[in-house]
């Protein structure tokens, strides 16, 4: 004969809708996720690590050739843009020392005309590579001030 407990109306006995176990937290399958965590060891948690680690190496190697690529096109087209560029300039000032040489040539003979030409692009010239030194010059005086700094610091 069965007994009910009589604070709780049920029989102790009784078979219940509840699986057998279930009020034990160790049974819960809700929770052996976090007991298997509580348990993993070092060097699980070191694997992983390195695993992660490892994907991560690949993604940033990955993303860093794709840059170096888009880099290179780029670079590519900048260099090509910049030689036409360049050849387009070269013929503009052909064609004005010409047209300087043609309309001074009434004024001061053919051969005065282009000594002035001549002259006056030397001049320039010599000019603008007096300011490329000037500024060659200022990189390298602030290259040294780093390398002193660096040697002394």
């Amino acid at each position: 004969m069965q007994v009910r407990d009589e604070n709780s109306g049920v029989d102790p006995l009784h078979a219940s809708d509840a699986a057998p176990g279930a009020h034990y937290p160790q049974d819960d399958p809700a929770l052996a996720e976090d007991h298997a965590a509580g348990t993993r060891s070092l060097a699980d948690d070191l694997e992983a690590l390195v695993e992660d680690a490892r994907i991560y190496l690949d993604a940033e190697l990955s993303y860093q050739k794709t840059r170096a690529g888009f880099v290179a096109d780029r670079l590519k087209k900048t260099i090509a843009f910049g030689a036409v560029a360049a050849f387009l300039a070269v013929l503009a000032l052909i064609g004005l020392t010409v047209g300087l040489i043609i309309a001074l040539t009434p004024i001061i003979t053919a051969w005065g005309a282009t000594a002035v030409v001549v002259l006056g692009i030397l001049l320039i010239a010599y000019l603008l590579v007096r300011k490329a030194g000037q500024a060659w010059n200022s990189m390298m005086g602030a290259m040294k001030e780093q390398q002193d700094a660096a040697n002394n610091g």
